[in-house]
């Protein structure tokens, strides 16, 4: 039987207790006071967190989820792109077209490393405690630039499981190189990773194939569907409100079922 969304975020909470860091005081806290309604969470990110098309239904990025536990409060403006790593975000533009738009108050949510992973390919590929950590550099400091907040989130796991049915990180050192940025930068980290492998831990081998793009014709073990989707917005959300990085005003239905037909995929 599949546990139930409390279990989820108890279990996946209370298997690894994570430090954070509180973003660093600025001028911009009393412009968030005074705007609170206007605060949008700006997402930069790859395809584990992207909005999908109705062509790759029931494929579902876990940013698509989030709007359900966050009230009006906080708008999310999700520029996450598949295929996308630190450094191809940049090299596009999208990070120069995303902050033009982000004002002082706001948050920048930064997920990347399943694609800086890919060595084969110098478009997307970076070293993690060198390019990797440089990159992600950029979007703290455009953040901090414009009186926004950063938040770094360490890669979702992919699901992979030895013969003992032991949850395997797939990251290497990318994690460890985001946490140690954070620590250093004193920016908000939202440890995903350590999360999400101890949530694929609980549900198991067979369980976590209802979490993960599994149709009659595809295996994917890293691209979610709806539950898994909502699961990881869940785990985002939590994170969030446990590092102090948004306000419990913020946060709703942390606790609730939210139905899969709540999952939209427009035409394009």
């Amino acid at each position: 039987m599949s546990l139930t969304r409390r279990r989820l975020t108890t279990a996946a909470l209370a298997a690894m207790p994570l430090p954070f860091v509180n973003p660093a005081p600025s001028s911009a806290a009393s412009a968030t006071n005074r705007d609170r309604r206007t605060r949008t969470l700006y997402i930069a990110g790859d395809s584990t967190a992207s909005q999908k098309c109705a062509a790759a239904a029931p494929e579902t990025g876990w940013g698509m989820a989030l709007p359900f536990f966050l009230h009006n409060t906080l708008k999310i403006a999700n520029h996450a792109v598949n295929g996308r790593s630190s450094k191809s975000f940049i090299d596009e533009g999208r990070l120069t077209a995303l902050l033009g738009l982000i004002r002082p108050g706001d948050l920048l949510l930064v997920q990347f490393g399943h694609n800086d992973e890919k060595s084969a390919d110098p478009a997307r590929y970076t070293s993690p405690w060198t390019t990797y950590q440089e990159h992600l550099g950029q979007y703290v400091e455009g953040a901090h630039a414009r009186g926004a907040h950063p938040v770094l989130a360490t890669s979702v796991e992919r699901r992979k499981f030895d013969t003992d049915g032991n949850s395997l990180p797939t990251h290497g050192d990318y994690p460890a190189a985001m946490r140690a940025l954070a620590r250093e930068e004193g920016v908000a980290l939202l440890d995903v990773q350590a999360l999400s492998i101890a949530l694929w831990q609980r549900l198991g081998a067979v369980e976590t194939q209802k979490y993960f793009n599994w149709t009659e014709t595809e295996q994917d073990n890293t691209h979610f569907n709806p539950p898994g989707a909502i699961a990881v917005a869940r785990l985002v959300a939590a994170e969030l409100l446990r590092g102090e990085v948004v306000a419990p005003r913020d946060v709703r239905r942390l606790d609730d079922d939210i139905p899969e037909s709540w999952i939209g995929w427009p035409a394009t």
